[in-house]
């Protein structure tokens, strides 16, 4: 589910419309209360003074208990004990004074659903804490508040005096995972989960198969993995214990499998259910198949499908895909073709409705609600279907108008490696949607962050997820209002070390990957150029292959590691921003860039060893080149600019003209600090020039 081409187009309506809404939410009200809590909860009350969090820190549960509640509390337990260093115990159940109570109203539901009450209510007194909930959702959700309270103070570790009530925005908060294009074992995608639960996301959107992969142990059907998966899928039983898991931590599990579209692997085994001759294999550059909807044969084949999958997962809704059904193999087949005509139907677009009506009444049959991408929109369908737009704001608006539920990802999709502020300026009710009456806008559910796995892998996957996938998760869940990107970034930094203590190596992975690539342990160099690129955004990756994309391919390259977004960049454009905007007198921030500068200026020479000897290195040499070129320039017109003395108009014709073949990508890598330093030498013209706006 590439969606290359219908993305461009609409991309660029949301870089207007987004940077406006970025420029409009620094004027928004935040709370001043200084918390460091992610996502921001609906309602915090600030006291005075704080409750120890020592040896003696004990927890007990009063009200409704079930075993979802004592596993989330122990949990809790063994999580606090590891961030404070301290072995912490839970007391019996009605101990006397304990430091945390938590009571819950009712017990957990059978089956989580959509809409359950996950509210919750965080007292915090100097002597002791209090957590109350109607649900063990909200328990959890509570639990997870309390552990990004926790900060270590003069005295020790302690939280603060506070009263905290909190429920989410929005139902349905969700991450997409594809594990078709690249197989991510069970250890990864639970971590993935320890995290979701963190920032109190709720539904695991498992992509499980595409052209490339069928990742789901099938009984009925065991050429799906035989022929399928290369031998990397999850077996039955490993799916039931990793629903369970989510299942523990309030995570809903939504299984994906495409239909009619995005097949190949699934015809590797079964090669008569698609629509064209074949072979099918899962070799990369095969060609997208679809499923011959004409045949009965292939109802008869999802039926059965269907019905063991839905024993396997026991969530009420099941995604079909649907999405970018190019009609190639039903235009090129005759009895297809005669079979729409035959039917009165006027086009390809026909003919997918009347499959996915045929598909629709297989779910009901098997008690599932389908959910399918925005193509799957259509009037002829029940209005039980949950309509997911990736196409944009407009179409989820639409089908809201129509009757439907729907959910934004459009705007979330991780792996277009865009910056954190610019997820969190998307939001599901603005655009089209802020038009719509109270009824219609009731059937947003909320949305989904999307990880598509065309350049993922078990080892980068953590780092193409997380902080930033918290952004969106705040997006959905706290109060329209709280939409200061400064503020988010503060916070998300925080909780970016805390995401560390459950095992997640979005920041540490990048280590030992440069020690591969370097073939030694002397990367600090490497690392200098490392933390100042990121990868090329949006589709520019996959556009740019002069050759067939390779999913079995080697991801070892710097690009497959630099981080989508650079905290040390971001950090030297604020403070270019804040030295140019006082006037050039604010010395604690010409301090931050002379350092930065200096470091840059000189790495080339440390760096070029390392580029020379290693073959996964070469392709950097430009950038490292460009790097110390950029901190020979900044440096001089800091000079000039420190001294009030305009710089030569000569040199500055010249260094301008190098900055823009810097912007050029180089092996996948932008280097992003060119902005900021274009910006000094520009300012350095003097009266003469303004500088240009940050």
């Amino acid at each position: 589910m590439g969606k290359f081409g219908m993305l461009l187009n609409t991309m660029r309506i949301l870089l207007i419309v987004s940077s406006a809404l970025v420029l409009a939410s620094l004027a928004a009200a935040q709370p001043q209360h200084g918390l460091n809590l992610m996502p921001m909860p609906s309602s915090v009350q600030a006291g005075v003074g704080q409750m120890p969090v020592d040896r003696s820190f004990s927890v007990a549960i009063t009200g409704s208990r079930d075993a979802t509640l004592e596993r989330g509390v122990q949990r809790f337990v063994a999580e606090l004990s590891r961030e404070t260093g301290m072995f912490l115990k839970q007391q019996p159940a009605g101990s006397a004074n304990p430091t945390l109570l938590i009571h819950a109203v009712h017990g957990s539901e059978k089956v989580q659903r959509l809409g359950e009450d996950e509210s919750y209510e965080l007292v915090i007194n100097p002597s002791g804490a209090k957590l109350t909930a109607p649900t063990p959702l909200g328990v959890l959700h509570g639990l997870q508040t309390f552990l990004q309270l926790v900060e270590t103070t003069t005295t020790g570790f302690a939280v603060p005096v506070v009263t905290i009530k909190d429920q989410p925005r929005f139902p349905w908060r969700g991450l997409l995972i594809d594990v078709g294009r690249h197989f991510i074992p069970l250890d990864v995608l639970k971590r993935n989960l320890d995290g979701m639960a963190a920032v109190k996301m709720n539904v695991l959107h498992w992509h499980l198969y595409d052209n490339e992969g069928f990742r789901v142990e099938s009984k009925r059907f065991p050429q799906l993995q035989e022929s399928g998966s290369d031998g990397l899928y999850y077996t039955q039983d490993e799916i039931r214990e990793f629903v369970a898991y989510a299942r523990d931590r309030g995570i809903r599990v939504v299984p994906e499998f495409e239909m009619p579209g995005h097949s190949r692997s699934l015809f590797a085994g079964y090669p008569e259910l698609a629509s064209g001759p074949g072979p099918y294999t899962i070799d990369p550059g095969g060609a997208d198949a679809v499923m011959d909807p004409t045949r009965e044969e292939t109802y008869k084949f999802i039926d059965k499908f269907i019905d063991e999958m839905a024993k396997l997962f026991p969530d009420n809704y099941f995604h079909i895909g649907g999405d970018e059904v190019n009609g190639h193999q039903w235009d090129a087949n005759p009895k297809i073709q005669a079979f729409i005509h035959a039917h009165g139907m006027k086009n390809n677009q026909d003919l997918q409705a009347y499959f996915n009506q045929r598909l629709q009444k297989i779910l009901s049959k098997h008690h599932k609600i389908m959910m399918g991408w925005d193509e799957v929109l259509h009037p002829d369908l029940p209005k039980t279907v949950v309509v997911q737009s990736w196409r944009g704001q407009q179409s989820l608006a639409t089908a809201a108008q129509q009757g439907y539920s729907g959910l934004l990802s459009f705007g979330y999709y991780l792996d277009l490696m865009w910056p954190a502020s610019r997820h969190y300026a998307v939001d599901p009710m603005s655009g089209a949607a802020a038009s719509l009456n109270q009824e219609e806008r009731s059937r947003i559910l909320g949305g989904e962050a999307c990880m598509w796995s065309e350049w993922v892998t078990p080892e980068n996957i953590d780092s193409r997820i997380w902080p930033r996938n918290a952004a969106i998760a705040e997006r959905l869940w706290s109060p329209p209002e709280v939409q200061d990107p400064d503020s988010m970034y503060t916070r998300l930094a925080e909780l970016s070390w805390r995401l560390e203590w459950l095992g997640l190596t979005h920041r540490s992975a990048l280590i030992p990957a440069l020690h591969r690539m370097a073939g030694t342990d002397e990367v600090a160099a490497l690392r200098t150029l490392a933390e100042i690129v990121e990868p090329v955004k949006d589709y520019t990756r996959m556009n740019s292959l002069k050759t067939t994309w390779d999913f079995r391919g080697p991801l070892n390259r710097l690009v497959d590691v630099a981080r989508p977004e650079s905290d040390q960049a971001r950090h030297f454009r604020d403070s270019v921003q804040a030295y140019i905007g006082s006037g050039y007198t604010n010395r604690a921030a010409e301090g931050e860039i002379r350092t930065l500068l200096a470091a840059w200026r000189d790495n080339d020479a440390k760096l070029r060893p390392l580029l020379e000897q290693s073959s996964l290195l070469h392709e950097l040499v430009p950038l490292s080149e460009y790097l110390a070129t950029l901190g020979v320039a900044g440096s001089f017109a800091l000079d000039h600019l420190d001294k009030s003395a305009p710089s030569p108009e000569s040199w500055r014709a010249q260094q301008l003209a190098l900055l823009e073949r810097a912007k050029t990508p180089e092996a996948d890598l932008l280097l992003i600090v060119v902005v900021p330093v274009q910006q000094l030498i520009e300012a350095s013209a003097g009266e003469a020039q303004k500088p240009s706006s940050p």
